[in-house]
Formats: structure tokens, C-alpha cells, sequence
């Protein structure tokens, strides 16, 4: 894989000069980007995933839900359905995408839309359910919306700033674009972080005068969630089991779980891998299963045995106050 991503080096800087110029007619107003009266909280990075977006916006709605009207507008990628299509109590995954049903199944009292045309849902969420605040996940490349505020994420072992562009490497937009973002946050570090090398990192990175720079590790639930019950996660070092995963990346994952036992099997799957039904029928015969939330949304209905292990952000040092004064600035 190494080897492939070294000879398709002169494609990535096409695409690297591609990516720049697309910006730069944003930046001189030949493409235009849009402006809402509802405020606009945009949260994204620049490579193509791995970063903690989900559980990041997760975070942000707890954060917010309890005094305003949140609306989440997602893409829904990989979704079977077309267009703006608004959650209710019966929509499925299918219909909103892995990622925003899970969401949707944890924050039951926000509204949460999906459409290809960010801009087109934002006016439906504007028309229909009036938001006090709209989070758009994953969408700090799409220039075409101005957002009150942009968040990027990049994760501690891949930084933005240290990682090269599609196909060679993982970014997806300039490195250049980090400029736009008001608040930068280093996920998945280590939790005891020395203050050395977070300043170290905060060189690397070179951010602006006015952009904050945060830092946040990853925290694993105590418990292993199914549809039926759940058990302690320290008591998985006792048992026998597979771990299935199509994320963008499993590695901290896997790691968490090797320190409470290392004897397991591990299926990888691509992102957002759609799991076809021999897959399924495989699964079936393997005991007890492991895997992602977002993956346990798509098998659930499938797959008996299967539990989840949830993730959260927990912000290092003064990072959770520091992101709420930025996010209480923007809208206001």
C-alpha cells in the first residue's frame, strides 16, 4: 500500500493544485459562498476521516441541547435515500446514513436533516423547524456555506500539518484552508500529554493570532451496549470474541482493547463499508461481537451477540471552557 501511494505522488499534486485553486476563487468571490440569518456552527478537518467528527459533534450537542433549538444537517453518506430528507421516529439508517442515525438514536429531541446541498438544507431547516443553531457535521471543505464558526479537528498521529495530499497522503483540501478555522482541536492524544508537547505541536501546526488551539482524548465507555443488555468492558479480558470495524481508522481502538486482551479477531472494513449479506451471514457463527457504534447501527437488525463500545472527546487542561466561551462568542 506504501509502495502504491508513492508512485501516485504527481496525481496528489494535481489534486493539491486543484484543491488550491478551487479556494482561491472562493477567497476572490468568482464562486460564491452564502451567509444565513440562523447561526452556524461548522465542524470538519481536512483529511478524509479518522478524526473524531461524530463523537465531537455528539459532544457539541450536549453541550448546547439543554438551552437552545439544535439542528443537525449532515450529508449522510452512503444513505439509500436522495435529497433533503428530515429525521422522524421511523426513519432508518438506510434513509439518513450510519453516522446521523446514530445521532438521531442518541439526541431524540433535536431535529437532524440530511441533504447533498448544504445550502438547500439549511433554508429547509430555516423554513421548517426554525433552529436557534444549525451544526453542519463534516463540512468544513464546502465553501459554498459561511459559518458563524468553524471547528477542525486533526487527529495527534496524523496532523494536518505534518500529512500530504489524496492520494499519496489523506488530506482532502489545502492545508492552507486551516486558516478559515476559528478553533483547532488535536484529538486522540495521548491523556497525559505533557504541556511541552502540546506547545510543541501548537508550533507545528503555526496557527494564527486569533485561532485557539485545544487538545482532546479519546474516553471509552465503562460498558458494552447491545439491544438487550450490556456488561462491564474490564470484564472482556474473560471472554472470547471478534471485533468488527469499518471505520476510518481502528487503531485506537484496537489498542484499548489489546491492553484488556489480546487474544481476539479483528475483521477490518473500509469506512462506511457496506457489510453484504455473506458478510452478514459469516458474522453469525463467530460468538460474541464487538464493534463501533456507527458499524452496530447497520448490524444490529442483522447480527445477534453484537455489542458496542461508545467513545467521547474529554477535553485536556482548559480546553471544554475554552470551546464553549468561542462557541458562546459566535453566537451571540
Amino acid at each position: 500500500m506504501r509502495l502504491i501511494r508513492i508512485l501516485v505522488f504527481p496525481i496528489s499534486l494535481v489534486y493539491a493544485v486543484v484543491v488550491y485553486l478551487r479556494n482561491t476563487l472562493y477567497d476572490i468571490g468568482v464562486l460564491v459562498s452564502y451567509s444565513f440569518e440562523t447561526p452556524i456552527l461548522c465542524i470538519g478537518n481536512l483529511s478524509t476521516g479518522g478524526t473524531g467528527k461524530t463523537p465531537m459533534t455528539e459532544y457539541i450537542i450536549a453541550l448546547l441541547a439543554e438551552n437552545y433549538k439544535v439542528a443537525v444537517l449532515s450529508r449522510g453518506y452512503k444513505r439509500q435515500s436522495k435529497g433533503y430528507v428530515l429525521a422522524q421516529a421511523n426513519s432508518s439508517v438506510e434513509d439518513l446514513g450510519d453516522e446521523p442515525y446514530q445521532i438521531y438514536q442518541k439526541f431524540k429531541k433535536i431535529n437532524l436533516a440530511v441533504d447533498e446541498d448544504r445550502c438547500h438544507g439549511i433554508s429547509q431547516l430555516e423554513k421548517t423547524v426554525q433552529p436557534d443553531i444549525i451544526i453542519l457535521d463534516d463540512a468544513f471543505q464546502h465553501r459554498k456555506v459561511k459559518p458563524s464558526m468553524n471547528i477542525l479537528l486533526t487527529s495527534y498521529n496524523t496532523l494536518y500539518s505534518k500529512d500530504w495530499y489524496l492520494p499519496t497522503g489523506n488530506l482532502r483540501d489545502h492545508k492552507s484552508q486551516a486558516q478559515r478555522a476559528d478553533v483547532i482541536i488535536v484529538t486522540k492524544c495521548p491523556s497525559n500529554i505533557s504541556e511541552a508537547e502540546r506547545q510543541e505541536i501548537i508550533q507545528n501546526l503555526n496557527p494564527n493570532k486569533t485561532q485557539q488551539v485545544l487538545f482532546s482524548s479519546l474516553v471509552y465507555s465503562d460498558e458494552l451496549i447491545s439491544k438487550d443488555d450490556s456488561f462491564l468492558t474490564s470484564s472482556i479480558k474473560n471472554k472470547d470474541f471478534t471485533l468488527i470495524t469499518g471505520i476510518a481508522n481502528s487503531e485506537p481502538m484496537v489498542a484499548y482493547l489489546m491492553n484488556l486482551n489480546r487474544d481476539f479477531k479483528h475483521l477490518k472494513f473500509k469506512d462506511h463499508h457496506n457489510f453484504s449479506a455473506k458478510e452478514v451471514e459469516s458474522f453469525k457463527s463467530l460468538g460474541l461481537k464487538l464493534t463501533t457504534e456507527k458499524d452496530y447501527v447497520r448490524l444490529v437488525k442483522k447480527v445477534d451477540n453484537l455489542y458496542y463500545l461508545s467513545i467521547k472527546h474529554k477535553f485536556i487542561a482548559q480546553g471544554a471552557q475554552l470551546l464553549e466561551e468561542k462557541i458562546d462568542q459566535s453566537l451571540k
